[in-house]
């Protein structure tokens, strides 16, 4: 099982999860064998590098996928745009550029532990998954966990993923704190903004995006 890894701190209860679900060496190694932004991570998965990822939702409409994603119920702190004269993309986003462009919100795009950083210095932003909640009173998806092969093995992952609550050890925490320069404080904290349950209103949510995009 090739799995792509995406470094952000929003996922950072899966890949606890994913360190205890993989039983051998080998599948351990195969999570981390490919690392990279959104944008990055879509590509591989896209060309067939690797067999699971979460994918951005603008690409992940035509793959199968199970009930997880990146879901922001209201904020989400990590996806923001800075008033600016000019609009400017985040070149590892998909997904936070095109919403973006649909909620006519201006400025410079910031995703990921950049924008959580800007964001702890409270410094004027748009939070555009609060401006999507604001608008239209549903959840953002961000990303859904989409796989080319091994349906049931992705689907166990989804079960036993949604049904603990991950407890993040605090080596790994002080590994996060340390690769991103934030506060283990603020990281836990931050990620209480974070849902992975795809349920019925955050597939409302999707829907609606991809009708606003037209696809």
């Amino acid at each position: 099982m090739i799995f792509a890894k995406i470094e952000y701190l929003n996922l950072l209860p899966f890949h606890v999860f994913m360190k205890r679900f993989t039983s051998s060496a080998q599948q351990s190694m195969s999570m981390n064998y490919n690392k990279g932004v959104p944008s990055k991570i879509n590509q591989k998965f896209l060309s067939r590098k690797v067999d699971a990822a979460f994918i951005s939702s603008i690409k992940a409409k035509k793959h199968r996928h199970v009930d997880l994603g990146i879901i922001a119920k209201k904020e989400v702190r990590s996806v923001i745009v800075i008033p600016h004269a000019e609009n400017v993309i985040d070149t590892d986003s998909a997904t936070s550029n095109i919403l973006a462009r649909i909620l006519n919100v201006k400025g410079e795009v910031l995703i990921g532990d950049k924008a959580l950083r800007y964001f702890l210095q409270n410094k004027p932003h748009v939070d555009l998954a609060a401006e999507w909640n604001k608008r239209y009173n549903l959840p953002f998806v961000f990303a859904l966990l989409c796989f080319h092969k091994d349906k049931k093995i992705y689907k166990k992952i989804q079960t036993n993923f949604l049904k603990q609550k991950i407890k993040i050890p605090q080596y790994m925490l002080k590994q996060a704190s340390t690769r991103t320069n934030i506060a283990p404080k603020n990281i836990l904290e931050y990620l209480e903004y974070i849902s992975y349950h795809l349920d019925a209103k955050a597939k409302l949510g999707l829907k609606k995006f991809y009708h606003k995009v037209g696809i």
